[in-house]
């Protein structure tokens, strides 16, 4: 919940100068509803792509105050993010409920950022793996093979998120490589092994470089070192 419509137009501009024809690598922005469509016409014409940051999965009725697949759609999004940790944690989204987010996406032709990882507690308890093998089990439930060639999937440790912790290059790897292989065992090998899988908790330019060299981590899910233009920059040109 950052940035108004001044300032998130002008920051999607200085982006579109700056990163707006590299092809190389993938590029989404994803800011608030309400800028949704302004944001859309900046990034006309160039790679960078336009995320939600969540949805309702009913497609229509009384449900004030949320938003549907196709009205996100409709001002230009294509991609969503699902189940974040703050959905998860401040409002109470349950997997259950993520899943029907997903369905609803992918039913409106949009690709789901569909984001899993443990509490503090979880991971010193050593349930870890487990709360994200749950996670990962009911978010993905009766989506099949060619469904999830459309789904992202995201990894954050909540303990990492926002705190200036980040999980060691060594422990990334491991939960990575966790849910690639849970993917396989789940759905399909030759998909997870081209499945795009991210780490969000506290990325910055300083430590973009040694969380991105690792095998199975994909990209990254930035919050706070990405509402600057310089510092966007320096992460997607990391290498």
């Amino acid at each position: 919940m950052n940035l108004a419509l001044p300032e998130a137009i002008s920051l999607a501009t200085e982006l579109v100068k700056m990163l707006g024809s590299i092809e190389d690598t993938s590029i989404v922005i994803a800011p608030n509803f309400t800028v949704l469509h302004p944001i859309k016409d900046v990034l006309n014409g160039s790679v960078i792509r336009l995320s939600a940051q969540n949805l309702f999965y009913e497609e229509k009725g009384a449900f004030t105050g949320e938003t549907s697949a196709a009205m996100l759609k409709a001002v230009g999004a294509e991609l969503v993010i699902i189940g974040h940790s703050e959905r998860r944690n401040v409002f109470g989204d349950t997997d259950k409920e993520i899943n029907k987010r997903i369905k609803a996406a992918l039913n409106a032709g949009m690709e789901p950022i569909f984001c899993v990882g443990e509490r503090l507690n979880e991971r010193k308890g050593g349930k870890a793996k487990d709360v994200v093998k749950e996670q990962i089990t009911l978010g993905l439930s009766g989506i099949d093979k060619k469904e999830l060639e459309n789904i992202v999937i995201a990894y954050e440790p909540v303990w990492a998120i926002g705190t200036g912790e980040t999980a060691t290059p060594e422990q990334a790897q491991e939960m990575h490589e966790f849910i690639r292989e849970l993917v396989a065992d789940k759905i399909n090998k030759n998909l997870a092994n081209n499945l795009k899988i991210l780490y969000g908790g506290s990325v910055t330019p300083d430590n973009v470089q040694g969380l991105l060299s690792i095998p199975d981590i994909d990209g990254a899910l930035v919050g706070g070192a990405s509402l600057k233009a310089d510092s966007f920059e320096k992460l997607v040109k990391w290498d």
